[in-house]
């Protein structure tokens, strides 16, 4: 358990096991304790690899900004490969889950040669139309939550007090300048690193997985029976799909 600066930002992670390198990005509101601990990943990946898992900046134990420009753009891609470097890790397995889904989609596109395989979980492509981020931002910043309509911007809210992050970086991080990724955009990269997909078949709150598959040639899609956006990282078949998918990743 330590930390790095990453361009005036302090970075908390922590390592688990020992082997090849697994780099494991959270999602949006959560924590590496919680996203990748509470589920049982560290338990899961540990005996096989080496695991490092970062708290995004604005989450957890990292530094919290209070200015979107702060996660703007490549920023929080940006501060995986620093990890990396910190490290001494040349290329690695890496999973990202929601916002880190989008995150390390960010890095097969700009920096493939860094990456082994990549599991992207919870995420699809964006249809071109991006979801509304500003009721996210507003039920983050609310004084008072029984005023917040927007039913997935409360499920955000209570689960970011749950995981007891910052509120008003949390709003920053969510009101930055990023845009998801588009299908077209990601297939015009011919992405060559092995993906694999996971998503929960209920899952409602991200774009289509199907177009995601597509835009990237060879990639896997699993869909996890029964499973929504919020409950689909502790499923079974999801770590055992990530455990043989890595296992079976080029060297």
């Amino acid at each position: 358990m330590a930390y790095f600066d990453s361009d005036g930002v302090q970075i908390y992670f922590e390592e688990h096991g020992k082997g090849e390198p697994v780099v494991l990005v959270h999602g949006f509101a959560s924590r590496a304790a919680h996203n990748w601990g509470a589920m049982n990943w560290f338990t899961t990946l540990a005996p096989h690899f080496r695991v490092v898992a970062l708290d995004c900046r604005g989450h957890g134990k990292s530094g919290k900004p209070h200015d979107p420009a702060a996660y703007a753009g490549a920023t929080m891609g940006d501060d995986v490969i620093r990890l990396m470097d910190h490290l001494g890790i040349k290329r690695t397995l890496i999973m990202g889950y929601s916002m880190g889904g989008r995150i390390v989609t960010g890095l097969l596109m700009t920096h493939p040669e860094r990456l082994r395989a990549a599991v992207l979980g919870g995420i699809g492509a964006a249809s071109g139309s991006n979801f509304d981020r500003k009721p996210i931002v507003d039920a983050m910043l609310a004084q008072d939550t029984s005023r917040i309509t927007d039913q997935r911007a409360k499920e955000f809210r209570q689960f970011a007090e749950l995981t007891g992050n910052d509120l008003k970086a949390l709003a920053a991080c969510m009101g930055s300048n990023r845009e998801d990724f588009t299908a077209e955009e990601i297939a015009a990269q011919k992405i060559r690193v092995p993906v694999m997909i996971v998503i929960g078949k209920k899952d409602l709150l991200v774009g289509d997985p199907t177009r995601l598959r597509d835009a990237i040639p060879g990639s896997k899609l699993v869909m996890l029976e029964g499973r929504d956006h919020m409950s689909a990282p502790g499923d079974t078949i999801y770590k055992e799909s990530v455990l043989e998918f890595f296992k079976s990743a080029p060297a």
